[in-house]
């Protein structure tokens, strides 16, 4: 299974892009994040016509949203409502690989972003942040039915942290910028301790390699000044991380007519 991940920045303002990754990439499997779109607004009827027989999402007007788009059956869809602030920033559903039978469980994440003041005190979003990602650590901590499949998991999506060194323009410049932050870096660090997930694109690319899914909309060429953050991932449990044949960061979406700011992150899964 080829499955994707991608921070669309709008699905109905940026609908043709999804089409073009689907035409050159043919994902099984496509996971959009900041969706901005309500679910009965949702281009069901574009996205059918792009050979996604299933979709599932769960949305709201204007702000965050994110969706599964599939064309394999999706079962067992659910949606965790993290820190009961009512924001759409998960969904879960199972997929079944027809050529192996082995079943996958997809948690598609949208992390808060968290704003612009790294300090919780005086800055609610950050501390929102940093109370999203200590309870994604509590869930994860206490597995139970709901969180995997008998063959193993996948959790993607923009986490909104760059986690390692490399995984930024500059460690140096950016330790006291919201994104790496030592606050964030250690939650994420013990969000993945947590399950024990495997970051399938790190280990597929590894340090000291220099790693990006989003550059800002405010550089005049983002692709000359390369100043990026790798907020975007895969994580795979064991058992499906040892099935991960390839990974990768579609680097040239970010140069597509009226782009979202973030890059596809792919993987492939071996039966």
């Amino acid at each position: 299974m080829r499955i994707v991940s991608w921070n669309i920045n709008s699905v109905r303002l940026r609908i043709g892009l999804v089409a073009q990754l689907a035409g050159e990439l043919k994902p099984d499997v496509l996971c959009l994040q900041e969706t901005k779109c309500p679910d009965d607004a949702f281009p069901a009827k574009a996205v059918r016509q792009m050979g996604f027989v299933d979709h599932a999402t769960v949305g709201q007007k204007g702000y965050h949203g994110v969706a599964i788009l599939s064309r394999l059956p999706l079962d067992e869809v659910a949606r965790r409502d993290f820190c009961g602030k009512g924001d759409a920033r998960h969904i879960a559903a199972h997929v079944r690989d027809p050529s192996s039978g082995r079943t996958v469980r997809l948690h598609n994440f949208y992390v808060p972003a968290g704003g612009d003041i790294p300090d919780p005190a005086e800055n609610d979003k950050f501390a929102h942040k940093l109370n999203f990602l200590d309870e994604m650590q509590g869930w994860f901590a206490r597995p139970d039915g709901t969180l995997a499949a008998a063959d193993g998991a996948l959790m993607l999506g923009d986490l909104n942290v760059a986690p390692l060194p490399d995984d930024v323009w500059s460690h140096k410049q950016l330790l006291k910028i919201v994104s790496h932050t030592p606050q964030e870096t250690e939650r994420l660090a013990a969000v993945q301790d947590a399950f024990a997930w495997v970051d399938v694109v790190r280990r597929h690319n590894p340090v000291p390699e220099k790693l990006y899914s989003w550059w800002s909309y405010r550089a005049r060429d983002w692709r000359a000044a390369d100043k990026g953050r790798r907020l975007d991932h895969i994580w795979a449990s064991p058992e499906v991380a040892e099935r991960c044949s390839a990974a990768m960061i579609l680097k040239d979406a970010r140069g597509w007519e009226r782009p979202s700011d973030h890059a596809p992150v792919v993987v492939d899964i071996d039966p």
